[in-house]
């Protein structure tokens, strides 16, 4: 008896998890693997948008650092399109989001 009552003995010595349990320890192992959005400088956004015209008009091969909230999204391929408006850009034939970009570098050959 003088085991489970010590640290997280009772815990542990417990077989039972309730489903509301594990989807607890779920939603908090979720929230502490969040990664949090990278703001750009002005001198960075200058980078990404001189590299972006770069892929547009001479069809150079790019490589572009994405926000996720779970994991680090690279998106690599030459830039197809950009629309100012909706604040996007194709790559490949895929949109993406200008705001989530976090750096770019242009695939010299």
């Amino acid at each position: 008896m003088r085991k489970k009552l010590e640290g997280n003995g009772l815990w542990e010595s417990s077989r039972m998890m309730l489903p509301e349990h594990k989807a607890a320890i779920n939603e908090y192992e979720k929230a502490t693997r969040q990664r949090e959005r990278v703001e750009l400088d002005e001198q960075e956004w200058d980078n990404v948008a001189r590299s972006m015209t770069d892929s547009l008009q001479q069809r150079q091969f790019i490589t572009l650092r994405l926000f996720h909230p779970q994991e680090e999204l690279i998106v690599s391929g030459v830039v197809d399109r950009v629309d100012q408006l909706k604040g996007r850009f194709m790559v490949d034939g895929e949109w993406f989001s200008i705001h989530d970009i976090e750096g770019a570098a242009v695939e010299e050959y």
